[in-house]
């Protein structure tokens, strides 16, 4: 990472900011805007940024831990798209199917899981919207509310969008990528269906959309550092112990196909989040959720670690 942009405040202001070697920041507020001010006129706000990194060299620079790291991007839209990995789907297939399929072995439902994923990724990506009120910073409280019990994490590559465009082919989706981020999408997993509606469908409002349920950076490390993002590793530790532990070559859409089918749907704009999907090693995997008093660390290859502890809701 050569340098990185985010969004810190200090005592006195909150301001984007220019990371370097993930120990000091540039304040950006004389010179720019707000990061999602930069977003928007991502063409030349780069080569900006990079002669500030290179002729800087950190002068003037703030250290880092005395600074109080936001979500790098107040995103308009947060595009989340579901079941988007090979073994997590197949994993998922298994544990729900084994006890109710006598009639199958582990490996039988594991050889259909695949033959499913096949004609998956012969298809199209699944992508929902998110709220921009459950966003909140890397090393922030996750508030686990009393409406559910099965709180699960997800840990997913993003991709932040740096320019509007409607109906971008996939072969030059990622042109339309400013950079990478994290993003952590907790999922209450008994609020995933309701009883009361029926075939309705999955309910992504109450079991994903909770304030701090998306804990999202540490910054955005632009694409040119990231040269391939299906060849990224994500890990996970809950209090310590490896949870999740995949690369995102594992995805069934890639970072491209799932960016083209979102601006198929919707108009893309500056800062936006795209949710690239979680690998296997969820809580419903486990058997293992959330609980006041965890600690999820969680970081992608190069693009920077969170820190969350869970509370309980108050009130």
């Amino acid at each position: 990472m050569a340098f990185a942009l985010g969004t810190f405040s200090d005592r006195t202001h909150e301001f984007a900011g220019l990371v370097l070697d993930e120990e000091r920041v540039i304040d950006l507020s004389r010179t720019f805007g707000s990061t999602r001010s930069i977003l928007e006129d991502w063409s030349a706000s780069l080569p900006r940024l990079a002669e500030l990194a290179d002729a800087g060299s950190g002068r003037g620079a703030i250290a880092l831990d005395s600074l109080r790291v936001l979500p790098p991007v107040g995103s308009r839209q947060i595009l989340q798209s579901g079941a988007n990995y090979r073994k997590h789907v197949i994993d998922l297939i298994v544990d729900q199917e084994l006890g109710e399929r006598p009639d199958m072995s582990e490996a039988e439902l594991r050889a259909e899981g695949e033959r499913m994923m096949d004609a998956r990724a012969a298809g199209e990506p699944y992508v929902f919207l998110g709220a921009v009120s459950a966003v909140c910073g890397p090393y922030d409280d996750v508030v686990l509310p009393d409406d559910g019990q099965q709180h699960d994490w997800e840990l997913e590559l993003a991709a932040v969008i740096g320019r509007p465009q409607r109906r971008v082919p996939p072969e030059s989706a990622l042109e339309l990528v400013a950079g990478y981020t994290i993003c952590n999408d907790v999922t209450t997993r008994d609020r995933v269906f309701r009883s009361d509606v029926g075939r309705l469908g999955a309910d992504w409002v109450w079991s994903k959309n909770s304030p701090t349920f998306l804990p999202t950076g540490p910054w955005i490390v632009p694409a040119q550092f990231v040269p391939d993002p299906l060849d990224l590793h994500i890990t996970l530790k809950l209090n310590g112990d490896v949870m999740q532990d995949e690369s995102t070559a594992d995805m069934i859409f890639d970072v491209a196909k799932i960016i083209s089918y979102a601006s198929h749907r919707v108009e893309l704009l500056p800062g936006d989040l795209v949710l690239t999907g979680s690998p296997a090693g969820n809580g419903a995997h486990w058997n293992r959720f959330l609980e006041e008093g965890d600690v999820i660390d969680s970081e992608i290859t190069g693009l920077g670690r969170q820190h969350n502890r869970c509370v309980r809701e108050q009130g």
